[in-house]
């Protein structure tokens, strides 16, 4: 299955019919027999992860009767990942592939009519706009652009796209000129001027000076795209995210997301942003909302009168805090809470077709399920199960599409109506074949009690081939973030080490989303903190159920997760082994050297210039001299989240000291692989370091 162009559409592989012969071709582990029966089990290999497809991006036509998606698959020549935009009818009906090649065509948005697919490809070298006519299956580029398009949206009345770019700065910041070199001397790069506090971004390396702004193109025959915004501003998040942008029902204004203000203030403000209007006829920009804090997720009502929107008051805490949901008419007017004191942040925020309300995605409690609220403010569940729903999107007859994943299935594409949640159906099962006859790990739930009485949640994913009279290695698998939520979607890594083995324990410590405010805050200014007690406590109650080896313990994490791996090796000794991955374990140094530098200063009650001793001592290389944990370190080259810099600073402490170590630098990657190899040899790194130091019983 090289790529989605050579699979049949969708279709279902009989492998159990032809396992024999397909052991080779696709490496699964060999038959295994267990017990006293010969019946084969096929275990998830390696090889399975080049294997499996993604669903993502489901856009529902206006009418409901079809659904587009994007299906990603592994090139396997340019071990890159690539996407093809699908369709289906709502039905589950004539499901065809629209796109096909090895590039990625991506971001698809219906016209108003549904009769036109706008899209982003880089079929061309860059990422440019396309059009798909769907009648004809006819496709053509509308621009070529220097710049990458972004937030594309059709107009009311579908003449027109609108999207958000980069418009280059060219004005130099302290100017200087060179004498006369001869003609064609090969001259070394020039120097990088830099002015500002934030100057490049994880997954983009260096931010080209410049400021985003917003454009309107001709939708028939594209040409050169209109300016729409003035300068002097940047038209975006303060962050640098993608354009927030819609059109009012009547075609004059565009509704978007910034912080108009001077960038010496915006770069120092990540937690600032408003919504704005803007008259195409005059230019006249408007500021709809003014809290202290961010404003977004904006949606516009079907008949153009109210505005959904999310966001929060600033408490100077970086992401640690939950947005609420509010409601303001069209002109910023007639502003107030729809639904507030929520366990989580709501997300694919859509309006009712009536205008009664609207509809959201929230996780909470490790699944994540579509709330409804009305406009008088009453709330309640649509939806409801041990699953993780995604990428919602709703048409105009009540018809809806979205992506569901759950621990033992992969991310696929189901079907309903508003009207009857329940009668839910699968669109798009891409991994089905992959799948079929693999054994996986069987996941239970826990609950169990902090040292000081707080109620946790966590999962324990038992070895694939789970016999309950033996006792088996854990993995404590810790999430980044630390404001972030660990579900029972689907995680292939847990599964392959299960695969292996190992059983696999993952849970939501204090500072985790999904159990409101207040558990969020439990790390606040103290980080790490209560949440190191947290996990301690998820690994006593996994060993409590019966089979796990309390001495054949291993912990990992990446990003946040690295943070407090390299923290607890610190504390404990209890583990045989650790690997943290894409650690910060100096906070003076990182808050100078990441991409996110007053995201650190959040974190802390004053900055260290004021108070070293508390960035110190609660930085995981104030402890490395307790650490007898072997310890394995693994960053991107390229990483500007936390920087290479951070692993090395760790690494080297132990190396000085003896200790067992050893740090992996993965070549061009950032804060997270983006290369299918880089990723598969994440997993192998990982098996290879903990089968080092696993526990040597007979048989075993």
């Amino acid at each position: 299955m090289a790529n989605a162009a050579s699979r049949p559409a969708l279709g279902r592989i009989p492998i159990l019919t032809f396992a024999f012969s397909m052991i080779s071709l696709l490496g699964f582990t060999p038959f295994r027999v267990l017990g006293q029966t010969s019946e084969p089990v096929r275990l998830l290999d390696m090889s399975t992860y080049l294997e499996m497809e993604t669903v993502s991006g489901p856009e529902i036509s206006p009418d409901g009767r079809h659904v587009l998606f994007t299906r990603g698959w592994v090139d396997r020549m340019e071990d890159r990942t690539r996407t093809n935009l699908w369709i289906a009818e709502a039905d589950g009906s004539r499901m065809r592939q629209l796109t096909s090649g090895t590039w990625s065509d991506f971001s698809p948005v219906w016209s108003p009519d549904g009769r036109r697919i706008a899209f982003l490809s880089d079929r061309a070298g860059s990422s440019q706009i396309h059009i798909l006519w769907l009648d004809t299956g006819e496709t053509t580029q509308l621009t070529h652009l220097e710049q990458t398009p972004h937030a594309l949206r059709w107009s009311p009345d579908g003449k027109t796209l609108a999207f958000g770019m980069r418009v280059p700065e060219t004005k130099p910041i302290l100017p200087v000129r060179l004498p006369e070199f001869p003609r064609g001397a090969k001259l070394a790069p020039p120097a990088k001027v830099i002015d500002r506090i934030i100057f490049g971004y994880d997954g983009r390396g260096d931010l080209p000076r410049g400021e985003i702004h917003l454009f309107t193109l001709d939708a028939e025959v594209g040409g050169t795209p209109r300016q729409v915004t003035a300068a002097g501003h940047s038209y975006n998040d303060p962050r640098g995210f993608a354009a927030e942008l819609h059109w009012s029902r009547d075609g004059r204004k565009l509704y978007f997301v910034a912080w108009l203000r001077p960038w010496s203030e915006v770069e120092l403000e990540i937690n600032e942003s408003e919504i704005y209007s803007l008259d195409l006829h005059s230019g006249e920009v408007e500021q709809l909302t003014d809290r202290q804090g961010p404003d977004r997720g904006m949606q516009l009502s079907p008949d153009g009168e109210w505005i959904a929107y999310t966001g929060f008051d600033d408490q100077d805490y970086a992401d640690g805090n939950i947005s609420s949901l509010y409601l303001m008419d069209r002109d910023g007017g007639r502003k107030r809470l729809l639904a507030g004191h929520l366990p989580n942040s709501p997300r694919s925020i859509t309006w009712a077709p009536d205008n009664s309300g609207v509809y959201y995605l929230m996780s909470e409690r490790g699944v994540a399920n579509i709330y409804f609220v009305s406009r008088q403010g009453e709330s309640r569940a649509i939806t409801t199960g041990n699953h993780v729903l995604s990428q919602m999107t709703l048409a105009s007859n009540g018809q809806v599409a979205a992506v569901r994943s759950t621990s033992d299935r992969p991310g696929y594409l189901v079907t309903f109506s508003m009207a009857d949640p329940e009668a839910m159906s699968t669109l798009a099962d891409v991994n089905a074949d992959v799948l079929e006859g693999v054994r996986l790990g069987q996941v239970d739930e826990l609950w169990f009690k902090s040292p000081d009485g707080l109620d946790l949640q966590g999962w324990l994913m038992k070895p694939a081939e789970f016999d309950p009279s033996r006792k088996y290695p854990l993995l404590l698998w810790i999430h980044g973030g630390p404001y972030a939520m660990y579900s029972v979607a689907w995680n292939w890594a847990w599964q392959n080490f299960a695969a292996q083995g190992y059983a696999v324990f993952f849970m939501n410590p204090r500072g985790s989303t999904g159990y409101g405010k207040a558990f969020v805050d439990g790390i606040k200014h103290s980080y790490p903190g209560k949440d190191y007690d947290d996990l301690m406590a998820g690994v006593d109650a996994a060993i409590d159920e019966g089979f796990v080896d309390p001495e054949d313990l291993f912990v990992l994490g990446g990003s946040g997760g690295g943070i407090l791996t390299a923290y607890i090796v610190g504390q404990t000794n209890r583990f045989r082994a650790a690997a943290a991955m894409r650690p910060i374990v100096n906070y003076i140094s990182a808050a100078g050297t990441a991409d996110d530098p007053t995201d650190k200063y959040s974190w802390f009650v004053k900055p260290h210039w004021e108070d070293p001793l508390d960035w110190y001592e609660r930085s995981p290389i104030a402890s490395v001299g307790n650490v007898e944990t072997p310890v394995l370190l693994m960053t991107g080259e390229r990483d500007l989240r936390t920087p290479m810099g951070q692993s090395e600073e760790f690494f080297r402490a132990l190396k000085m000291q003896g200790k067992e170590t050893l740090l992996i630098r993965m070549p061009e990657e950032f804060h997270g692989w983006r290369r299918p190899s880089h990723r598969i040899l994440n997993q192998l790194y990982l098996q290879a370091w903990f089968e080092k130091y696993r526990k040597k019983t007979p048989g075993s």
